[in-house]
């Protein structure tokens, strides 16, 4: 593994909360949705220790502690298309594969819009809770598989993150979520696109803590089969939302 930079923060510390960077970033995220740097920087400006707090969770799973221990960096596992090819079709794998190539994001693109200024630095060094926020980074996509939430479209996203608020009890994905939800509301007058971000919450809240999946193991595995294992519910309102949208013409919103 590279050598990592000395941290310019000490990921053992957690970040303070810092709201007016936040509602910054978010003003300038619903403006243009495809911004993505403000993601990082509510992160940054809301999680606190949040990241601490599930690599500890981690630890006390029965598979977590040799997870740590490995230290894998998905973001390098990700990018490794021959890796990325060899699986069979109707696995994980399989869908994520046809993720890349529909969307053409990247697991390392993902990664470099993390460390642009103001973002999300510090996470990238030699630190447990450092490689846990890249796990938590690199994972994203992956989810996005697995939910059936898609990344083309900000409803997608919207219920993605309501999700990962679910799942890490980060308090930056649900600022985002409900940011996006109530533009929606105003733009559209309908409540649709917020009872698909609620459902999105719900789904996280019921299916499995997927941080503490082996990701390797989990690419082989049939979707559907891991669909159930994980607990993760078809997206029945996200769908209706999506239609209504797609009928009105606002996909954009």
């Amino acid at each position: 593994m590279a050598t990592l930079p000395a941290p310019t923060h000490n990921p053992g510390i957690p970040m303070k909360r810092d709201w007016s960077t936040a509602f910054r970033a978010l003003g300038k995220l619903l403006a243009n949705g495809d911004d993505t740097h403000q993601v990082f920087r509510i992160m940054r400006a809301l999680n606190g220790d949040v990241t601490q707090r599930n690599y500890r969770r981690l630890l006390t799973l029965p598979n977590g502690g040799r997870l740590a221990y490995r230290r894998l960096e998905l973001a390098t596992r990700l990018t490794d298309r021959g890796w990325i090819d060899s699986f069979a079709e109707g696995t994980v794998g399989a869908a994520y594969r046809q993720f890349l190539d529909s969307t053409g994001y990247t697991a390392d693109g993902l990664a470099e819009l993390s460390m642009a200024e103001g973002a999300f630095q510090g996470v990238d060094v030699e630190h447990p809770y450092a490689w846990m926020g890249r796990r938590e980074r690199d994972i994203h996509d992956l989810w996005h598989v697995l939910t059936g939430y898609k990344a083309s479209e900000h409803l997608g996203e919207a219920c993605l993150v309501a999700f990962s608020y679910a799942q890490t009890g980060g308090l930056g994905w649900g600022f985002i979520a409900m940011g996006a939800a109530f533009k929606s509301l105003r733009v559209t007058g309908s409540t649709d696109f917020l009872k698909a971000v609620i459902e999105g919450y719900r789904h996280g809240k019921r299916a499995e803590w997927l941080h503490g999946e082996d990701y390797e193991a989990l690419m082989a595995e049939p979707i559907d089969q891991a669909r159930q294992r994980l607990g993760i519910a078809e997206p029945a309102r996200y769908r209706i939302a999506q239609a209504e949208l797609e009928a009105a013409g606002l996909k954009g919103i």
